[in-house]
């Protein structure tokens, strides 16, 4: 791997990076992330792929406990030359399509597995599109992939907002934010569940089948809230103890994957937005956020093209009609993504913190989910009633489909590139919901979704009071602080939605014409 030196040039850096070795920088100091831990990564190898060659301090601070933080001194090989202490920043391998593989020999090796569009004018935006089998594939990226796109960004400004988000940072622990409120916070939380699992219990024994539904689709809506917390470690700060209630609650009781989850998501809050890179804007053929879909992106999480053709125009010319509907089913679009998740992990040999032992313990959740609810379908009396207990219990739970993209749809899915801060590009990607105190509970508190993107460990009870000072940074730092009501937000995202898909048609037209003129000019 080479000998640890005192101060590493951008340069040398970028030769490293070609070499193989993943590189980020952190507070100045060049942290080098061995293979096996690569792969161990309890939040994905992703979530460290997006940042090699960059300045990841603000992202480890927000991610990491001091534990942690601690254990990072191991791979500090020196510090990195800076201009007035700013680094200036290389472009991630992953965000032009490079990634590495085992090849036959049981090395690593580079593989192009996408190629960035070119640019139709000077843009720091780099999208991906799967590469071209026919064309030759050079076998390892060059410097010239590592550089980053012209922006339009201050570098020094970036900085700035950094530099304000650490002292930010130490406000909100001084505050005693990072501290689980247990009896006022988790309380009621624990209370209102034990509620809803009664309810449903007791109006299934009287064969109140659909009140039944109701309560455990409520049940549910409102697990995955906490499940939320104890992905982030936001509640017992404790990775193993977070991840055996998160298995309880999502595996056992609500017949999902928090491994899935925990990997999707991490990548989500490092990339919000991204056309080519966030899951959860990866939805075509049935909705598209951009008309950047258009261009039949690849997905860096899925390692697939989002294909757009005559069918996914089709289909996305209607999506804002069909968008609450295809909501109801959201909670089976997670069992497919929670379920593909697991199958290849069980082919996949690599061990992540506590690997085997939680994946294994998440399967046989799922296996004791679909016991149990299988056996409350058919208590059900027929098949009928069984189908509609079935639909109504998971349509039940769309209002949590609706929250997720309500932060994110309406708000810019522009990339600025590696130069861009992390409180600048959080800001500009999310949104709030305001809502009352008294109706937080609905929303699971994750309504302040932008003070959530900053601090993602921290505890939802102490969102409220948190974004407090989140505003004052923002107002400090001239950033703009979005927030928009339950009603108003709704509006908003059809909007986005009817612009996208007004394109689609257009495109659909042209498609039909070109069809029609080649027709009519192969029967002459």
């Amino acid at each position: 791997m080479g000998a640890t030196k005192k101060e590493w040039t951008r340069e040398e850096v970028a030769v490293r990076i070609l070499a193989g070795e993943t590189l980020v920088v952190y507070n100045n100091q060049l942290l080098r992330i061995p293979q096996a831990w690569l792969n161990a990564h309890p939040g994905g190898s992703l979530a460290i792929l997006h940042f090699v060659g960059r300045d990841a301090t603000n992202e480890i601070d927000a991610y990491h406990c001091d534990q942690t933080l601690a254990k990072m001194k191991s791979y500090v090989i020196g510090t990195v030359e800076t201009s007035s202490g700013i680094w200036e920043p290389l472009v991630p391998p992953v965000m032009t399509g490079w990634v590495r593989k085992l090849s036959c020999d049981g090395k690593t090796a580079w593989h192009n597995e996408a190629t960035p569009v070119p640019p139709s004018d000077i843009s720091s935006e780099i999208l991906l599109v799967e590469r071209d089998s026919c064309l030759l594939e050079t076998s390892c990226p060059s410097l010239s992939h590592l550089v980053p796109p012209p922006t339009t960004l201050s570098l020094k400004d970036q900085a700035q907002h950094s530099v304000a988000y650490k002292a930010l940072h130490n406000r909100i622990i001084d505050a005693g934010l990072y501290k689980t409120r247990y009896i006022t916070g988790y309380g009621p939380e624990v209370a209102r569940y034990l509620l809803l699992a009664a309810s449903s219990a007791v109006a299934y024994s009287y064969d109140w089948l659909i009140i039944s539904a109701v309560c455990l689709g409520l049940l549910w809506h409102q697990l995955v809230f906490t499940v939320h917390d104890l992905g982030h470690m936001g509640v017992t700060h404790d990775w193993t103890k977070d991840r055996l209630i998160a298995i309880l609650l999502a595996d056992f009781i609500g017949g999902l994957s928090v491994g899935w989850w925990v990997d999707n998501h991490n990548v989500h809050h490092l990339v919000t937005n991204h056309p080519s890179h966030d899951p959860d804007i990866a939805h075509l053929p049935f909705l598209a956020v951009s008309t950047a879909f258009f261009n039949s992106l690849w997905s860096s999480y899925y390692k697939r093209t989002m294909v757009f053709n005559r069918v996914s125009a089709f289909l996305i010319s209607f999506q804002h009609k069909l968008f609450y509907i295809l909501l109801g089913f959201g909670r089976f679009n997670l069992y497919a993504n929670a379920y593909g998740f697991l199958w290849r992990k069980a082919f996949d040999h690599r061990r992540a913190k506590g690997g085997r032992w939680s994946w294994w313990l998440e399967v046989i959740g799922v296996l004791f989910f679909w016991c149990w609810f299988g056996a409350v379908l058919k208590g059900c009396g027929s098949w009928s009633r069984a189908i509609t207990y079935l639909i109504v219990s998971h349509v039940v739970t769309s209002p949590l489909h609706v929250q997720i993209v309500l932060s994110h749809f309406s708000m810019s899915t522009e990339d600025l590139g590696p130069v861009e801060s992390f409180p600048h590009r959080q800001l500009r990607t999310t949104t709030d919901v305001i809502c009352p105190p008294h109706l937080s509970f609905m929303h699971g508190g994750l309504h302040l979704q932008v003070t959530h993107h900053l601090f993602p460990r921290l505890p939802r009870h102490n969102l409220r009071e948190a974004s407090v000072l989140v505003k004052e940074f923002a107002k400090e730092q001239d950033l703009v602080y979005a927030e928009f009501g339950f009603i108003s937000g709704n509006g908003e995202v059809l909007d986005v939605l009817k612009g996208v898909a007004d394109q689609a048609k257009i495109v659909g037209m042209v498609a039909d014409r070109e069809i029609r003129e080649a027709m009519e000019k192969k029967q002459r």
